[in-house]
């Protein structure tokens, strides 16, 4: 086995022995005017919040955050021919079949920013990722191939709908975090240097496997262990583990999980349900003053009639984000 392969290749997770803190609610925002609804990403670029649709394909939308009810503005994007990142012919083309019946044929599933403004977003479909400058045209990243290459080798991004579900970027724009969503979920890195974008001796941060337990309200069956977003805030990577309801802080180098927040009280409060036997929270922003989580509803409506895409304002935990595990 190869030695970056044995070492990285973790699929224990700690046991919590006590119940996660819960994070107390703030505000929650339905938001409008999402074409194709299905909120799945959230960035917080110089003040403005940005969301990305996994059936819009050639929409950005900015957030008019002014009131309770939250309003989206679209910016067209021209996607220029897509590269190929090494994903199979086969996985490609689900997606493709997919995308004729459902729309989104790039299913874009996070976005992330840098301190200049661009956003980029990634592609489930295709294992890639657009950058979006503030002015000019939208560019793919030259990636190495490497990055799904390797990924595929330690056992992620195996199944359709299964590849990269966040996306994080640091301020300079030079280094890039990618979710590898579940069966196995992990976290990747690649950098940008003089040669163009690259890893050091692996992409892989982590890999994990095993499942997490559903909460009772939607029917406590064991599911594979997910990340479907992250979020990168002071020198930490935080997930987003849908199926276990809660934000998780990593370490930026290896991707060792920290400690938890449960989010799980207030979002499986009876009103906030759906009638759809998983999580479907997708998008996350952490901040100093707490959490920006966003729900793809999939165009399901909740228990209290809601049919648009939610996002939830979480107060940070009590002693900070940062506090000791």
């Amino acid at each position: 086995m190869r030695g970056w392969f044995a070492a990285l290749l973790l699929i224990a997770t700690p046991v919590f022995a006590a119940p996660l803190p819960e994070l107390k609610l703030l505000s929650e925002h339905p938001v409008d005017d999402m074409i194709g609804g299905n909120l799945s990403g959230l960035a917080s670029c110089n003040g403005v919040l940005w969301t990305v649709s996994d059936r819009d394909d050639t929409l950005l939308y900015s957030l008019d955050t002014s009131a309770t009810v939250w309003k989206a503005k679209a910016q067209t994007l021209e996607i220029p021919p897509i590269p190929d990142s090494g994903l199979s012919a086969t996985l490609r083309g689900m997606a493709k079949a997919s995308a004729l019946i459902r729309g989104g044929d790039l299913d874009f599933e996070g976005v992330s920013c840098d301190a200049a403004g661009s956003r980029y977003l990634v592609s489930e479909a295709y294992a890639a990722v657009l950058k979006v400058p503030v002015d000019g045209a939208p560019v793919w990243l030259e990636l190495p191939r490497k990055v799904v290459e390797e990924a595929q080798s330690a056992g992620m991004l195996q199944h359709f709908n299964a590849i990269f579900e966040g996306i994080a970027v640091n301020p300079a724009g030079d280094q890039l975090w990618l979710a590898a969503e579940r069966d196995k979920r992990g976290l990747l890195t690649a950098k940008l240097g003089k040669d163009g974008w690259a890893c050091d001796a692996s992409c892989i941060l982590r890999v994990e496997s095993g499942n997490d337990i559903l909460p009772p309200e939607l029917g406590g069956k064991a599911v594979s262990k997910d990340f479907s977003d992250i979020s990168l805030y002071k020198g930490k990577l935080f997930t987003l583990e849908r199926a276990a309801y809660r934000i998780c802080r990593r370490t930026l180098t290896t991707g060792q999980l920290e400690t938890c927040w449960s989010f799980a009280k207030e979002a499986l409060q009876p009103n906030r349900l759906y009638d759809q036997k998983y999580g479907l929270t997708e998008a996350l922003i952490v901040d100093e003053k707490g959490a920006w989580v966003g729900t793809d509803n999939n165009f399901g409506v909740r228990a209290d009639g809601e049919k648009r895409p939610v996002v939830w304002r979480f107060a940070a935990p009590e002693g900070s984000w940062s506090g000791k595990p």
